[in-house]
């Protein structure tokens, strides 16, 4: 698999059913971002059954004494911006025990197939507490390879903390078209403090939240001995005990559930959308589930 690029992994390992199925639901994404028309006038014409009736001019047509529909030339595709969070804590492990960094790049190839697939461009914003890279919307194959070849160099154990609001901010000033902003991060972010970062990327774009689970050393897990777990910033012994304490097990499990509704609550309440992946083998029903949901948004 390390020799394909990552656009014929993507191709390679989903259905295309399901990737044309997904490249349709982004067409419908693009209407509804540019709500209305979102073009440029372009010319008067007879109405012809089949037009739309809100093209009529009513104005026109009152002086013509028929039925005028006003033309639009066809507005440039959608610019997708792929925000990605590049702490450490992407090195981690998911639930399903791949690498966060693995889903996330997973993920951010299926977007640049979709949108490659429909003649979209797709800008990278990326970032941590120390770095930011960006790179403007692209839509050749060449490109968005370079692109996600980029994005998964900056994934190490050994990055910098996360601070998703430095790409974030980066996405708030330098987009100036209304674009499809993703953000690839876990699932405890965003945090409340983003709220206000949130409200204003909402104002000016089209916003969704593809989250990566979580490990937990406790959740479903049933320890026989004492077992060395290494994190991204420090190891931790658990002890022997856990393994056997029903009650350790479910407080593990009703915390990571509050936690994950949390982050789930922050974006209902600002209209966000949010799917939480676990591995890749998922990324493509999640991605697209979280498409469909943003559409009955809108």
């Amino acid at each position: 698999m390390a020799d394909l690029s990552r656009l014929a992994q993507v191709r390679a390992h989903v259905e295309l059913p399901v990737l044309k199925r997904a490249a349709g639901l982004l067409e419908g994404y693009h209407r509804s971002i540019f709500k209305g028309h979102g073009q440029d006038f372009d010319d008067l014409s007879l109405y012809s059954p089949g037009d739309d009736v809100g093209d009529i001019d009513w104005k026109s047509s009152a002086r013509a004494g028929i039925p005028i529909i006003r033309r639009f030339a066809q507005q440039s595709n959608l610019t997708v911006v792929l925000v990605a969070d590049t702490g450490r804590n992407m090195a981690a492990l998911s639930s399903a025990g791949v690498p966060k960094h693995e889903v996330a790049m997973f993920l951010a190839s299926i977007v640049a197939y979709v949108a490659r697939d429909r003649g979209d461009r797709v800008a990278l914003v990326a970032g941590d507490s120390e770095r930011i890279v960006q790179r403007p919307p692209r839509a050749s194959t060449q490109d968005l390879e370079v692109m996600l070849t980029q994005l998964d160099s900056m994934y190490s154990v050994e990055s910098p903390a996360s601070n998703i609001a430095v790409p974030l901010e980066r996405v708030l000033q330098s987009m100036v078209r209304r674009s499809l902003v993703i953000l690839l991060t876990d699932e405890v972010r965003p945090a409340p403090e983003h709220t206000q970062l949130l409200r204003k990327l909402r104002v000016k774009h089209e916003l969704m939240v593809l989250n990566v689970s979580d490990a937990s050393p406790l959740v479903g897990s049933r320890l026989k001995d004492p077992v060395q777990v290494q994190d991204v910033d420090r190891a931790m012994n658990l002890p022997r005990f856990l393994g056997s304490s029903t009650k350790v097990q479910q407080e593990a499990a009703d915390f990571v559930a509050r936690q994950r509704a949390t982050t789930a609550d922050l974006l209902q309440r600002n209209s966000i959308v949010n799917v939480v992946v676990d591995s890749p083998e998922d990324a493509i029903i999640r991605f697209t589930a979280a498409v469909r949901k943003q559409k009955h948004l809108n």
